[in-house]
């Protein structure tokens, strides 16, 4: 194996299978004692040569229920600044970099996950894929203005410069980045796009399955987090002292309550806008945008709660939408709305139909939006629907949330898959199309290719949707009605 020397100092990782891997990548020093809580320091020289063959720690892990499902990633430290890479030879052929963001709502995943093994997709495709670990929860998102905010964000921005100044000597090239990443990682790549420190940084963009960003800046989990503990708020120094476990505690009583209540903040200047106003003003015109979306996300969600699983007329429904800030007539509206549109479509159950719902307010109609926005400025814009069905708890998570992961990293096959994707024997050529998809949007900002029908940009006019399931076809204004019924709701 060739020894690699970057910025920091000499690497040696090791072949498999004609391909070159690197594991365990330090890109930053250890975020721990002073730094924890704070922004990442780029990692000092080392001396010798380091053995990059194993994966590094992941970040200490929040609890899920999606435990049950996937498992939980193990070991845990906060010293987890790690990146992996990918790469068919040592030279100077500059291949496309596709530099990958892990889901899991900022408080649970990591990059040695194996379904985000590289190995597949960087052969496949001749890329450089590069995996990365970022700080979660508390850690990477603790608020407390002028003090701390978004270093996990920061985690990310340091691994892409890193990756962007050492990337060449892996036989990657360094102005031909595309950042993708699934849910948490989709809002994150979204989020690049408004943080000034990663200008420049990237060149295209693959968004899978992105919440809706919120824009609302809070201190509430911050501030609960440390009376949980007993800790005076602002005093950072004594939260510094606190053992990991007892931090990630504290974060899950919060968490329980409110998944997302560690995240990426707007504040100051590191994330001074919302990434919507971003792509409005056209500062994103020269980046590549394909993004896209389940057809049941929010199976993964509601299929594992007992109590929304019972519902059985629509008073949850319009309850939920009242907790999110809608009030009982346009509630009433978004309802009507669907029954009328998905007639025929969906069963109206009111569980089905809370599905529907809640998967377009909390991931459809944001990427949509963006979309949307993009496409006036960039007609390399493209959207796609994930449709295939997995067979797991009887059917009922349909095409869920997170489920296009294995067939975009052609890992169906890797340990614990089997409890999301069931039997993938009859999913045809389902992952070769997604792969070659995401594969040729990486080298070219287009992601069309022979696998399937020409799948035009999208734009207002035609909305022009590639669905990829156990047929590839294109639709145009799919479920324009349900949509439309979110006009002057989920606007910023």
């Amino acid at each position: 194996m060739t020894i690699v020397e970057v910025n920091c100092g000499k690497i040696k990782g090791y072949t498999e299978n004609n391909m070159q891997i690197f594991k365990g990548i330090p890109y930053a020093e250890p975020p721990i004692g002073d730094l924890r809580f704070s922004p990442p320091q780029a990692k000092k020289h080392w001396n010798g040569v380091l053995e990059a063959i194993e994966f590094g720690p992941c970040a200490f892990q929040g609890y899920t229920a999606l435990e049950e499902i996937i498992g939980k990633l193990q070991p845990e430290s906060e010293d987890c600044l790690t990146l992996n890479i990918w790469t068919p030879a040592i030279d100077n052929k500059k291949r496309s970099v596709m530099f990958w963001i892990h889901g899991g709502a900022f408080i649970f995943g990591g990059s040695r996950a194996p379904t985000y093994d590289g190995s597949n997709l960087a052969e496949s495709g001749d890329v450089v894929i590069v995996t990365i670990n970022y700080r979660l929860g508390a850690f990477g998102y603790l608020f407390i203005p002028g003090i701390t905010a978004n270093v996990g964000q920061l985690d990310q921005i340091l691994a892409l410069k890193w990756v962007h100044d050492n990337i060449a000597k892996f036989g990657g090239d360094p102005d031909n980045i595309t950042i993708f990443g699934e849910s948490a990682g989709a809002y994150s790549v979204i989020t690049l796009t408004a943080m000034p420190a990663a200008n420049g940084l990237f060149r295209r963009i693959i968004a899978q399955s992105m919440p809706t960003i919120d824009p609302k800046v809070t201190k509430k989990p911050t501030r609960e987090l440390m009376r949980i503990l007993g800790i005076k708020y602002r005093d950072i120094n004594a939260l510094r002292k606190v053992a990991p476990k007892e931090i990630i505690k504290a974060q899950n009583k919060i968490t329980e309550r409110e998944a997302l209540a560690f995240r990426p903040l707007i504040y100051s200047e590191t994330f001074p806008v919302h990434p919507l106003t971003v792509f409005k003003e056209g500062k994103c015109k020269n980046i590549d945008l394909m993004m896209g979306t389940n057809l049941h996300e929010a199976k993964l969600f509601t299929s594992l709660d007992p109590a929304i699983r019972k519902i059985k007329d629509e008073k949850a429904i319009m309850f939920y939408l009242g907790t999110m800030g809608i009030n009982s007539e346009k509630a009433r509206n978004i309802i009507d709305t669907y029954i009328e549109a998905r007639a025929g479509i969906f069963s109206n159950e009111p569980k089905e139909l809370l599905d529907s719902i809640v998967t377009d307010l909390m991931f459809r109609v944001a990427t949509l939006q963006i979309l949307e926005t993009q496409s006036k400025y960039q007609p390399n814009t493209y959207n796609y629907l994930f449709t295939w069905e997995t067979s797991v708890y009887k059917g009922n998570l349909g095409a869920c949330h997170a489920l296009e992961l294995p067939f975009i990293f052609n890992t169906l096959e890797e340990p614990g898959m089997k409890a999301l994707v069931g039997n993938a024997t009859n999913t045809g050529n389902l992952c070769e199309n997604m792969m070659d998809a995401w594969l040729s949007f990486a080298h070219s900002g287009n992601p069309n290719h022979d696998g399937i029908p020409h799948w035009p940009a999208y734009d207002k006019k035609s909305r022009a949707t590639l669905l990829f399931g156990k047929e590839f076809k294109i639709a145009n204004a799919l479920f324009d009605k349900e949509r439309a019924a979110w006009d002057g709701i989920l606007e910023i």
